[in-house]
C-alpha cells in the first residue's frame, strides 16, 4: 500500500476542532481547515507523535480531535493546519512535524520550529520504497511548504537573516561540489541572495512571535517564490527550495527532533 494510500485509510474519521486560533496575518490563516485532505493529514499527525510532540485539544469520544501541536522541548504551539492564498485560490498545508532549534554544547534552546506542505496536490506521488531523502524532496520541489520558526526568546531579523544567508552559500557550495550547480549559474545566484539579506529588517524579533515561511507551489514558466510573511519574497526557485531542503539535510540537521519528527511522518 502507499504512503499516501495507508495515510487516507489510517483515521477516516478525524476531524479537527471548531477552536479558533490565532490568525497570522496577510499570507497565512491558522484557523482550523474542515477538509477531507486536513482530517487524513491530521490522523497522520497523531499517528507520528512521540515523546517530543504534545497534541492539543484531544477528545476522545466518537472522533478525535487534534487542532494544534506543541512542541514539549519549549512548550510552543503550533495549529495543525494553516490555510494559504495560492494565485486568486486556496492551499491547506498540513503539519508534518516540529522540532527544537538548540546551539552550543550546552544546548540553547533558540526556537520551535514547524514543517508543513500541501499533500492535496496532485503532483504528489509518494511510493513505500522511496527514502526519506526522496520524499522529502519530492514533496519540496513539487508543492506549497511553510517552515514556521518561533523564538524561544528575544532575538533579531538580522540573527535569521544571516542564518538564512549562511545556508543558501552552504547550499550551493553542496550543489557545486556535486556538480548540480556551475560557475555561471553560482553568478546569476547573487541577485536573489542580495535580495534576501535585503528583505530583513534591523528590528527585534520577540520571543513566541512567528515568522513564517511560504515556499509557494511549482507555476509554469514562472519562478517560485520564497515569502517571508509581513517582510517580502525572494523570487527564485532554486533558493527557495534550497532553503527549505536545507531543514532536512540529514548529514547537518537545523533541528534533529524535527528531522526525526518527519521522518517519521513520511515513513
Amino acid at each position: 500500500m502507499s504512503f499516501l494510500s495507508r495515510g487516507a485509510a489510517l483515521l477516516p474519521a478525524f476531524r479537527t476542532s471548531s477552536r479558533r486560533l490565532p490568525q497570522s496575518r496577510h499570507y497565512f490563516s491558522s484557523q482550523p481547515v474542515h477538509t477531507s485532505q486536513s482530517k487524513w493529514a491530521i490522523g497522520v499527525a497523531t499517528a507520528l507523535a512521540t515523546g517530543s510532540l504534545l497534541f492539543g485539544t484531544v477528545h476522545l469520544d466518537t472522533n478525535l480531535v487534534v487542532d494544534s501541536v506543541t512542541d514539549q522541548a519549549t512548550g510552543i504551539e503550533f495549529p495543525a493546519t494553516m490555510r494559504l492564498p495560492v494565485a486568486g485560490n486556496s492551499a491547506d498545508v498540513s503539519l508534518l512535524g516540529v522540532g527544537v532549534r538548540t546551539v552550543s554544547f550546552i544546548k540553547i534552546k533558540v526556537y520551535s520550529v514547524g514543517f508543513y506542505a500541501d499533500l492535496s496536490n496532485p503532483n504528489i506521488h509518494l511510493t513505500d520504497d522511496m527514502t526519506f531523502d526522496e520524499k522529502i524532496e519530492h514533496i519540496v520541489r513539487n508543492t506549497a511548504c511553510v517552515v514556521r520558526i518561533v523564538p524561544t526568546r528575544d532575538t533579531s531579523h538580522t540573527h535569521l537573516r544571516d542564518a538564512f544567508v549562511r545556508a543558501a552559500g552552504s547550499r550551493m557550495q553542496l550543489r557545486r561540489k556535486s556538480g548540480q550547480l556551475d560557475d555561471d549559474q553560482v553568478v546569476a545566484l547573487s541577485a536573489p541572495i542580495r535580495r534576501l539579506k535585503s528583505i530583513f529588517p534591523n528590528t527585534p524579533l520577540k520571543k513566541h512571535a512567528s515568522l513564517d515561511v511560504f515556499l509557494t507551489a511549482p507555476q509554469l514558466s514562472k519562478p517560485r517564490s520564497l515569502i517571508f510573511r509581513d517582510l517580502g519574497s525572494v523570487d527564485d526557485s532554486w533558493v527557495g527550495v534550497e532553503l527549505i531542503l536545507h531543514y532536512f539535510d540529514t548529514k547537518a540537521a537545523v533541528s534533529p527532533p524535527l528531522l526525526a519528527s518527519v521522518t517519521k511522518a513520511l515513513a
